[in-house]
């Protein structure tokens, strides 16, 4: 704790906390998450009955870019940095299987993840103390079944994208690009292992359901967190369901990725998401990018925030700062 307080209070000497967040958009995410959250609001900040701003997915609404726009990122396109001074040093396309531990192959998958990593030399204006990264996510989902157990097809909703490796990190800044126009904007983001369940009072309602919160509260290590049933009339979840504990190896994304939705908001893909970090405390700079892969480092959680959903996450491997441990 100690070393991640030294390493930010550097960072933010050298202006790079304050003069990222005010060019690009992101935002600060700090270790020890938000005092009484792990969670700051995004493009929900502000939100009532008369402004619902889609209710995390639950209100169909325009995606509006320069109102409610808390964490949205400015980027030429989703190959681009969202600062500048820093270059595409990788991009990779995961597919996602139907199952955690399962196999994808580019023929056999429910969608893919388009993994990148950004990188900006340590002398290049804003010089730092190492290289810096921004490693970004994009998940695109298809028209196919997750669920072989059950009959018909089951269409597998992402409401939550989490990335690990980040514990040495300090305070990272994180946001989000919306690069298509039926792509998800982010809701919020936290510093944390634990995706929670929200749920409107109607599937197409702008005030949330009895018991929801914008912005959990603290406690839940779970994968997700939430009431693993849609239970009609909606069940009141338990304090604890409604939680998640600060935990710094992590950076969570709520959004609302789904090829078909019940609830009018279908967007099949998520917007481009964004973690800035340094990295290369530790290894050398010549290190390749292609060995920064960790093992079940993205998790894609379906939180069942509609009927017929269940709680479901999908882990697969991605990018991570070279130093990092990619495990809850």
């Amino acid at each position: 704790m100690k070393n991640v307080t030294l390493k930010f209070a550097v960072l933010a000497t050298l202006g790079f906390v304050s003069a990222q967040v005010s060019a690009a958009g992101l935002v600060a995410i700090p270790a020890a998450g938000f005092g009484t959250t792990a969670y700051t609001n995004c493009y929900n900040t502000g939100r009532t009955v008369a402004d619902p701003k889609q209710n995390f997915g639950s209100y169909s609404q325009a995606t509006n870019t320069t109102t409610n726009n808390t964490c949205y990122a400015t980027a030429a396109n989703e190959a681009s940095s969202p600062v500048a001074g820093y270059t595409l040093v990788a991009a990779t396309t995961r597919y996602i299987p139907a199952v955690t531990g399962g196999t994808a192959t580019a023929t056999v998958n429910i969608g893919n993840v388009k993994d990148s990593v950004w990188r900006k030399p340590a002398a290049t204006a804003p010089a730092t103390p190492t290289d810096m990264c921004i490693f970004g996510t994009r998940v695109q989902l298809i028209n196919a079944d997750h669920d072989a157990g059950t009959a018909g097809t089951q269409l597998f909703e992402v409401n939550d994208v989490a990335r690990g490796g980040y514990s040495a990190s300090g305070t990272v800044n994180a946001g989000y690009f919306i690069q298509a126009a039926n792509a998800s904007v982010v809701y919020r983001i936290g510093r944390t292992f634990t995706s929670v369940q929200h749920r409107a009072s109607t599937p197409t309602s702008g005030t949330n359901a009895t018991g929801y919160l914008d912005l959990p509260g603290l406690g839940s290590t779970a994968n997700i967190s939430g009431v693993p049933t849609y239970n009609s009339p909606l069940l009141v979840p338990t304090v604890a369901e409604q939680s998640a504990n600060v935990n710094s190896n992590w950076v969570d994304f709520t959004g609302d990725i789904n090829f078909t939705d019940p609830d009018l908001s279908t967007n099949p893909v998520s917007a481009v998401t964004y973690i800035q970090a340094e990295c290369n405390p530790v290894a050398p700079k010549t290190t390749a990018v292609s060995t920064w892969v960790k093992t079940g480092a993205i998790r894609l959680r379906q939180t069942a925030q509609e009927s017929g959903a269940t709680l479901k996450e999908i882990a697969i491997d991605g990018y991570a700062p070279p130093n990092a441990v990619a495990v809850p």
